[in-house]
């Protein structure tokens, strides 16, 4: 019976929160850079999780989407050109794969945003989403400055090897700094793509927060108060 009840949970959560499968996922493969990354076979199976990852952000977009075939046709391209990348790593490869990626991740920012805006009352998978939509952004940051760096060679500065080429970690952590505005990683672009991306994803950071996030905090408060005062 409790084993039923386990079951009936994840299928009550993957139907009513995709959104927290999505946020979770995102927070695991984080440690997951912690205790692969420099291991033996760690980047092969980052790359594993990286497109379980890819796959669970199309399954969460594709449930509320009208084209839903042109999402799993992008998808699968994207799919077949991150394993061309693990098993070959060409700086070609790696640039159309992580502009796909991109584009796939800031769909479903937006997508998750518009499902945020689209009533006035606040949720439970709402706020998980909050969290997912602010991952999905930085991620796809993260992946424009990698079609940067494979474009330009050299183009971002700092880190563990300043002139070196990045790893997906430090521009991970090269976008988050941006989008949350703090101003506080030892890594920067040093070509004009680069600076036009670090400004564009500060002001999507600041514009993320002003909008969006304040409006679910004000709609949570609003809603307290209307319960109290009934």
């Amino acid at each position: 019976m409790k084993n039923h009840n386990k079951f009936l949970n994840r299928r009550y959560l993957a139907r009513y929160h995709p959104s927290a499968f999505l946020l979770a996922a995102q927070l695991i493969s984080l440690l997951l850079y912690i205790l692969l990354e420099g291991y033996p076979g760690g980047r092969t199976l980052l790359g594993a999780f990286g497109l379980l990852v890819l796959a669970l952000v199309v399954w969460v977009i594709s449930r509320s989407s009208k084209f839903r075939w042109a999402i799993w046709l992008l998808a699968a391209v994207a799919f077949v050109l991150s394993l061309l990348t693990a098993l070959f790593e060409t700086p070609s490869l790696v640039l159309w794969s992580s502009l796909l990626e991109a584009v796939l991740y800031f769909y479903a920012a937006g997508g998750l945003i518009l499902y945020m805006m689209g009533d006035y009352r606040v949720t439970v998978d709402e706020l998980f989403a909050a969290g997912a939509t602010f991952t999905l952004l930085a991620w796809g940051f993260a992946y424009l400055y990698q079609v940067n760096q494979a474009w330009f060679p050299g183009s971002i500065l700092g880190g563990a090897d300043p002139a070196g080429q990045k790893t997906f970690l430090e521009l991970l952590s090269l976008s988050f700094t941006n989008l949350s505005a703090t101003g506080l990683g030892d890594i920067m672009p040093a070509n004009s793509l680069g600076r036009v991306l670090v400004m564009l994803e500060q002001f999507t950071g600041i514009a993320y927060v002003a909008t969006v996030v304040s409006r679910l905090i004000g709609m949570t408060i609003a809603g307290r108060k209307n319960k109290g005062n009934a």
